[in-house]
């Protein structure tokens, strides 16, 4: 996964009225922390961070106290009506090392012919991979399955180098048969018209 580096200035002013002032010049506010140091309060470039975050567990590369930073997002508050980012939470790493992240659950293939539905019980997997080498997603083939099928996590192949850190006996995916619309009670639609027509 390649690394975006984003301009990272260290945060000292704090409560709601520094965060909006950081906001208005189109900044996030966010909190670094890892490895046992103590929580650096930073700021981020607003536009920037929301394009590095379109990617799942995207690797960063900040500037902190002169040194190269390298931090992975692990919580991310956004606005409920505009979308924008309201805060960030980065989680420092080091390359080599492993971490416990999600990735997405992607299906792939056409069902047993019928009226099935799929149904996503997990949208995402808990995995370890190396902090560089992160998968964004995983694809499963649905292909043929039918209702009362389903695939639990540890039947999933993982991309080379993550495994399974989450229950690996959790149904991601099942199909479910779709559910006929009870028919309408015609009489009683009538007697209502009937009724209406009377009054």
């Amino acid at each position: 996964m390649a690394e975006i580096k984003l301009a990272t200035e260290v945060r000292t002013e704090f409560g709601k009225g520094a965060a909006r002032r950081v906001r208005r010049a189109d900044r996030v506010p966010g909190v670094v922390y890892g490895h046992g140091a103590e929580p650096v309060h930073v700021t981020l470039p607003g536009h920037e961070l929301l394009l590095a975050l379109r990617t799942a567990n995207v690797l960063i590369g900040l500037k902190l106290d002169g040194k190269d930073t390298l931090v992975i997002p692990k919580a991310v508050q956004r606005h409920p009506l505009k979308g924008t980012i309201e805060h960030v939470d980065l989680l420092t790493v080091k390359r080599g090392e492993k971490v416990q992240v999600e990735i997405a659950v992607h299906a792939d293939g056409d069902l047993a012919p019928g009226a099935n539905l799929l149904e996503f019980v997990q949208a995402t997997l808990l995995v370890e991979a190396e902090a560089t080498h992160i998968p964004e997603s995983v694809t499963v083939s649905v292909a043929g399955l039918d209702a009362g099928d389903s695939i639990v996590a540890k039947d999933i192949e993982l991309p080379k180098g993550a495994t399974l850190a989450g229950d690996e006996d959790a149904i991601v995916i099942q199909v479910v048969a779709a559910q006929a619309e009870e028919p309408a009670d015609d009489e009683a639609a009538e007697d209502e018209v009937a009724e209406g027509a009377e009054a």
